[in-house]
């Protein structure tokens, strides 16, 4: 019967139903996934049963592994990651701030997929940046100050020994396995509006937090551009609120989309695993 998609009504997203992650995907199956991936962005499959193969099966099926650098995996797996926090966890929420998974490497990845193991009743949503959506509509005064710019990426402000999860944060009860590091300093240089590689479609791409610069411009002008698309691509006309359930999986395009986690379930655990989807 083929699968189900049904949109979100939000500005981005939708369900897949239909499909059991369990099995091998045939080539058809992958065809109408990525179909429905490049259109809505952010996918999720609700009732899956998955363990780690069927997760790594599922994500090669999409692309190469990409790499993960900064976070362990979990034991026994190379490509796999625990997004993990405990119930009486004090450390400071771990992504809680919009950004493109690893924006900062030489070939950021195509996506990333998230699988939901223990779910709290409430909090925990993550939400989603149409940056596609942002582009559009954003006032041409902006758009042409933005043309043709490259940003200045970086993981320095999160993964380096002074950074948000460097050497202090490695003091706190943080329950993930994190690795800051001097490499975290390096930067790349991206275009801040650039066309989806298999659509075409033009889009924003990062924001503050991995984007610490404009490549030619310094001072006032450049911080207050940064903070001006800052402030208008993450504006909530742009943002999808993704509730989850145990047993969900969840696909985006970090080619589309920022995103960024959400708290509220204080006093409940809470863990996911995570692959990447490198570039092709």
């Amino acid at each position: 019967m083929g699968i189900e998609i049904e949109p979100t009504g939000q500005v981005c997203g939708a369900l897949v139903r239909g499909v059991d992650l369990t099995r091998p995907l045939d080539d058809a199956t992958v065809a109408d996934i990525r179909a429905a991936w490049l259109e809505h962005h952010v996918l999720s499959f609700p009732d899956q049963q998955l363990g780690d193969d069927d997760l790594e099966r599922f994500t090669l099926a999409f692309g190469p592994f990409g790499d993960d650098p900064f976070i362990a995996p979990v034991e026994g797996r190379e490509h796999v990651i625990a997004i993990s926090r405990r119930a009486d966890e004090t450390a400071p929420l771990f992504a809680e701030n919009w950004h493109s998974d690893w924006s900062f490497q030489e070939r950021p990845p195509a996506g990333t997929c998230l699988y939901g193991i223990t779910i709290p009743p409430h909090g925990g949503d993550t939400l989603y940046a149409d940056q596609h959506a942002a582009l559009d509509a954003m006032p041409e005064a902006l758009r042409e100050r933005l043309d043709g710019k490259q940003a200045v990426h970086s993981a320095r402000g999160g993964y380096a020994p002074s950074g948000m999860y460097g050497d202090d944060d490695q003091q706190t009860d943080r329950s993930m396995s994190i690795r800051p590091s001097e490499s975290a300093m390096a930067t790349q240089l991206h275009p801040i509006i650039h066309p989806h590689p298999e659509t075409g479609r033009l889009g924003l791409f990062g924001c503050i937090g991995y984007i610490i610069g404009i490549d030619g411009m310094s001072g006032d002008d450049e911080r207050d551009l940064l903070f001006e698309m800052y402030a208008w691509q993450t504006r909530d006309e742009f943002v999808y609120r993704h509730r989850w359930e145990p047993g969900m999986l969840t696909m985006w395009d970090n080619r589309s989309v920022l995103h960024k986690a959400t708290g509220g379930y204080d006093g409940y655990d809470r863990l996911l695993h995570r692959t990447t989807i490198g570039a092709a």
